[in-house]
């Protein structure tokens, strides 16, 4: 990944709960309607809400659009290397 993503400002703007725009995306893992889970410059960030669909996405620029009913936002604390299915299992 060039360093220059790492360096992508971030920001978050959602309006009256159904509109939400974000900067600093690198790349989309998952999404439906219930749910999207984001890579961000700052981190891995999932939303959550109903009716949720992407108006648009542009990894070139970062820049993610989300239209629907958001309930909550969330960034996921960053995993360790070794943090795999085996280490979170048996501590």
């Amino acid at each position: 990944m060039p360093n220059d993503m790492a360096e992508m400002p971030h920001s978050l703007v959602l309006d009256e709960r159904e509109h939400l725009s974000v900067t600093g995306v690198r790349d989309v893992s998952s999404f439906d309607e219930a749910s999207i889970v984001a890579d961000t410059s700052r981190g891995l960030l999932v939303i959550h809400g109903s009716g949720l669909h992407i108006e648009r996405l542009s990894l070139d620029m970062g820049e993610l659009v989300i239209e629907g009913e958001v309930s909550s936002l969330e960034y996921e604390q960053e995993r360790s290397a070794g943090g795999g299915f085996f280490r979170r299992l048996f501590g």
